[in-house]
């Protein structure tokens, strides 16, 4: 065999051992190790083998007392979250059955009251406790993503009546929005209204009726009027008695918003929301990741990632992933125990938490197969 023979034949097995090796990355990348990781320490130390639900805190007291009851189990919200996740996860692993045991779990919450159905923050047949507007929110956008994915008509029943719950929290009090929780009259929050606009938006993507559209533009230009910082970050909320703001910045508080108007981009295709959608993206970049650690809570994280990750779609350009990447990297790094669970200032963090960084691992599990995230 003649010299150039013997390096061709060596250039192709070289390029096919690398593709070989490239193809075993993607399959089982980093963030999807992590994940894998996370999600069997979740269910190893906070799920509660003899009832099947699951423990809000590890440390007994730091649970909840209430009402005069001590919150044992998880509210709802750590189900919102580990939904959520296990969404993700299945986009990843489509034959898991993941979402199915949660909402099973989820429906132990469920208040037929009137005027609308909807999920309290507790455990029924324990004691019920209230229905907060954004819980049912989140439900509603993981049913109607679901849908997306799966054209289950049950995941689109399940959007349909969060949005009909959420609903009967919305008003003409300072000009529209929906409040925090229901019987609650005394603000109304970004945290509310921001997720209530994506699931009208998610509502008319899957049914192409004009009224959810016209009701998430609604939203949004009140949430933007009343709540919007001068620097395109997202204020808390609004106190209905006096119009006063409480100006706290959460990232889930601007992440929704965001969303929304990638959404409306994607609906209409009018470059208007493109531009705004970027500006917000521009805005948060800095101000949540630019010290390369997340400044709050994994969860609120993760809901910005929704939004980071849904403009890819229209702008190619990777810096938020990679801004935001660098803040997950140094929570691997520095913030996870010997259990495998995630540590903050004050012990194991609690189960929303976890959740909210499972799903972060879970979408990083997918964008590393989409896109080069060595930096």
């Amino acid at each position: 065999m003649n010299t150039q023979k013997r390096s061709l034949i060596f250039v192709l097995l070289l390029m096919f051992v690398s593709g070989l090796a490239s193809a075993q990355t993607k399959s089982n990348g980093h963030y999807y190790k992590e994940m894998k990781s996370l999600q069997a320490a979740i269910e190893k130390n906070f799920h509660d083998s003899k009832s099947g639900n699951y423990f809000v805190e590890l440390d007994p007291a730091k649970r909840e007392n209430k009402n005069g009851y001590l919150r044992e189990y998880t509210y709802l919200w750590s189900y919102c979250a580990l939904y959520q996740a296990a969404n993700e996860i299945e986009k990843l692993e489509p034959k898991a059955n993941l979402m199915a045991p949660i909402l099973k779990l989820m429906y132990e919450y469920y208040s037929p009251a009137p005027p609308k159905p909807g999920f309290t923050d507790y455990i029924m047949k324990l004691k019920p406790g209230e229905r907060y507007y954004d819980d049912n929110e989140w439900i509603g956008i993981t049913a109607l993503d679901a849908y997306s994915r799966t054209k289950k008509k049950a995941d689109l029943a399940l959007g349909k009546a969060m949005y009909d719950f959420i609903m009967t929290g919305h008003d003409q009090v300072l000009g529209g929005g929906i409040y925090w929780k229901e019987g609650d009259l005394s603000s109304k929050n970004t945290c509310s209204n921001g997720p209530g606009a994506l699931v009208a938006l998610q509502m008319y993507e899957a049914t192409k009726n004009k009224a959810y559209l016209d009701t998430a533009i609604k939203i949004i230009e009140w949430t933007d009027a009343k709540l919007q910082t001068p620097e395109k970050l997202y204020w808390d909320n609004i106190r209905t008695k006096n119009g006063s703001v409480n100006k706290g910045i959460l990232s889930y508080n601007t992440g929704t918003p965001l969303e929304a108007y990638v959404y409306l981009y994607e609906i209409t295709k009018d470059k208007k929301y493109l531009d705004e959608a970027n500006t917000i993206a521009d805005a948060s970049l800095n101000f949540f990741y630019g010290a390369e650690k997340f400044r709050d809570d994994y969860w609120f994280n993760a809901v910005l990632l929704r939004g980071y990750q849904h403009l890819l779609k229209f702008n190619k350009d990777t810096k938020y992933i990679m801004g935001f990447k660098k803040a997950l990297d140094y929570t691997l790094l520095h913030e996870k125990n010997e259990q495998g669970l995630f540590v903050g200032h004050n012990g194991v963090r609690n189960l929303v938490d976890q959740g909210g960084l499972l799903e972060i691992l879970a979408r990083y599990a997918w964008l590393e197969k989409q896109y080069d995230l060595r930096g």
